[in-house]
């Protein structure tokens, strides 16, 4: 059965509505991102990536998250966060509305390959995971002379 929203078929915002749902139905739910974001609405934790000449700095917004249950590996060029942020309720608490995260997650980013995975800092702060992972100073080429 499908689960059209509620509302007169003549309104449009019902029948495209309708017709979105419909659409998610027929494409089994596709957990694409819509819009400017680079991941699903819902992906916890959030985070930034910038990069420099001499470093990368990723940004793990992980608000409630205790630091001591955060694990972070880096394996070649593969960064993985991963660790837990529990909400808890008074025993009596009945959820209307559940829209914060709950629960353990994993995040693995690629970064570029130049990485070095011997030079990685992490600190959190205000809800905040900042991890800067240096570069390897780029070779260049030598010149020869030739006598």
């Amino acid at each position: 059965m499908l689960n059209y929203p509620s509302g007169f078929d003549n309104d449009v915002y019902d029948q495209l509505a309708r017709m979105r749902v419909q659409l998610d139905q027929l494409f089994g739910g596709w957990g694409g991102t819509s819009g400017i974001r680079s991941v699903a609405g819902d992906t916890f934790p959030a985070i930034n990536l910038g990069a420099s000449p001499t470093q990368v700095d990723v940004y793990v917004f992980a608000a409630g998250a205790d630091p001591a249950s955060l694990d972070i590996t880096l394996q070649q060029n593969l960064l993985t966060v991963s660790g837990g942020r529990k909400i808890k309720l008074p025993e009596q608490a009945q959820l209307y509305r559940h829209e914060r995260f709950s629960g353990d997650f994993r995040r693995v980013i690629t970064l570029p390959e130049d990485v070095n995975p011997d030079e990685v800092n992490a600190s959190y702060h205000d809800g905040v995971l900042h991890i800067t992972v240096r570069r390897r100073e780029a070779v260049s080429p030598r010149r020869i002379e030739v006598h």
